[in-house]
């Protein structure tokens, strides 16, 4: 008896566990919605000076066609601009493989085929477009093949056009700023209603400016619209090639070489007291199209120049203005070499070389440049400063100091004389680096515009297990009731054996 007690409890547990277990699976479940897995975007900002590559992430069910975008992970490529590789057959693919390698690390793998790829070429590859048209496409199909050979869904590699460029640092700007959506109490995403500000960005090739404005555009060149968060906005942009930080200073050289005559030794009022430095004509001034106005008819491009500081604020200044033309202007109001623009509005954020250059004026004057006046007093001391008194107080080596009162000078001509800020809207503008954890440029704007062509994905409904896993343990509970009913049977059947022998 003992014995039959010991075979049945098995069975019959058996068969408890697939009646429980099936009855568990089956019954009504409360559904859940899972949100999807997030989409990640990979932009390449191959700018003048540098490429730095931006991983941005953001949620599948996004707002009204747009994501919300987070910065993820930055890596700076070493080494120049792709455009820097002109003639160098290889050279801009591989100064990305490091930063392309860590990217496939950073990326969840599960995602690698979901994560788009975009590469965008600035001011520099603008110029190299103009100066070598075959070059500049080749440069650029050899990085698109590069990008093509990662596990990533490459998009595109172009060259922006210089408006594009300064709508997306708009489109940047007040995004990090939360004035296109914000995340409220009530748990869900919300317009907040703010103004929107414009943008300022100062690069090693061009400079840019962006900002809405309430009146006509007379030039329609100048005008961009962009869908964002289901509004459309509507802006001036402008960008200026050559007035980048690095074309603007040789372009500065190249009027005082030209205007002293080319002679062994030239004076620059920029300079710092104390410094001088040997240049060649060629590669280090005439070599760009942006000098190409300056360039003298004959002159020796390895001729070696000594160029000698004088540190003398006015006539560096004096200078300065006259790579401006704030004359023939076809409309109604320009800022500089003929383009329209309307009167500067609201505030403005200013970053890149912009906020570098402020940085250094704060760090060197403890000034801040809350009017034209103090802007002025801070720059005249500047530049009344020796070699040794900008390193010394900067912690900076020579050749991050030696331009910085030729930088701060010509930042100041471009926002008073170019952009006709004044008294009242020069404190507006707000010098910063980075905004809510993400750095400020052009290509988080590129992202976010871009977010639109990816489809959103819509919330899954699942029982309280994934559909995989609960189709599985059902058929193991189906599968375990027969086999508990043909253990029992087999009991039975051996009991009633053993009693008839009996």
């Amino acid at each position: 008896m003992a014995h039959r007690c010991c075979q049945t409890i098995p069975a019959l547990g058996l068969l408890v566990l697939a009646i429980v277990g099936i009855l568990l699976v089956v019954l009504p479940a409360r559904q859940m919605e899972t949100p999807p897995e997030n989409t990640y975007g990979i932009v390449l900002d191959a700018g003048s000076s540098r490429t730095t590559v931006y991983i941005y992430k953001w949620p599948n069910d996004k707002q009204n066609g747009t994501g919300i975008v987070t910065q993820h992970s930055e890596c700076l490529v070493e080494g120049r601009g792709i455009s820097s590789y002109a003639g160098l057959p290889g050279g801009a693919a591989k100064s990305l493989e490091v930063c392309l390698d860590r990217a496939v690390k950073d990326i969840p793998k599960s995602r690698h085929h979901h994560t788009s790829l975009y590469l965008g070429a600035t001011a520099g590859m603008r110029i190299l477009k103009q100066v070598d048209a075959t070059e500049s496409q080749r440069v650029l199909q050899e990085v698109e093949n590069k990008l093509r050979s990662y596990p990533f869904k490459f998009k595109v590699a172009t060259i922006l056009s210089g408006p594009e460029e300064g709508a997306y640092g708009w489109v940047t700007v007040n995004y990090l700023l939360e004035n296109f959506v914000k995340y409220g109490f009530v748990g869900r995403w919300l317009n907040p209603g703010r103004e929107r500000v414009g943008a300022l960005d100062l690069g090693g090739a061009s400079t840019q400016i962006a900002f809405e404005t309430s009146e006509k555009v007379e030039n329609k060149e100048n005008v961009m619209e962009l869908k964002l968060y289901g509004q459309t906005y509507r802006l001036y942009t402008q960008s200026f090639l050559c007035y980048g930080q690095g074309q603007f200073l040789k372009k500065l050289l190249a009027h005082l070489i030209t205007t002293a005559g080319v002679t062994p030794q030239v004076a620059h009022p920029c300079y710092p007291q104390q410094f001088s430095i040997s240049i060649q004509l060629g590669k280090d001034v005439f070599d760009s199209p942006c000098t190409e106005g300056y360039r003298p008819a004959q002159f020796d491009p390895q001729m070696n120049v000594s160029v000698v500081g004088t540190g003398d604020y006015q006539s560096c200044l004096d200078n300065i203005k006259k790579l401006f033309s704030f004359d023939n202007c076809p409309y109604s109001k320009c800022s500089f070499d003929g383009i329209f623009q309307p009167n500067v509005s609201g505030s403005f954020m200013a970053f890149s070389a912009f906020y570098l250059t402020h940085n250094y004026i704060n760090l060197l004057t403890k000034i801040p440049m809350t009017s034209p006046s103090r802007l002025t007093e801070a720059i005249r001391l500047i530049c009344n400063m020796t070699i040794s008194e900008l390193t010394e107080k900067t912690k900076q080596d020579v050749k991050h100091m030696k331009n910085i009162c030729a930088v701060s000078n010509f930042v100041q001509v471009l926002l008073l004389q170019g952009y006709s800020f004044d008294e009242h809207s020069l404190p507006s503008i707000s010098f910063q680096k980075t905004a809510g954890g993400a750095s400020v440029g052009w290509a988080l704007g590129y992202m976010l515009s871009l977010s639109n062509l990816v489809p959103a994905e819509s919330l899954g409904l699942m029982k309280a297990l994934p559909p995989g896993p609960w189709a599985g343990i059902l058929f193991l509970f189906i599968a375990l009731l027969p086999i508990a009913m043909v253990y029992l049977l087999m009991i039975y059947r051996n009991t009633r054996t053993q009693e008839g022998m009996v």
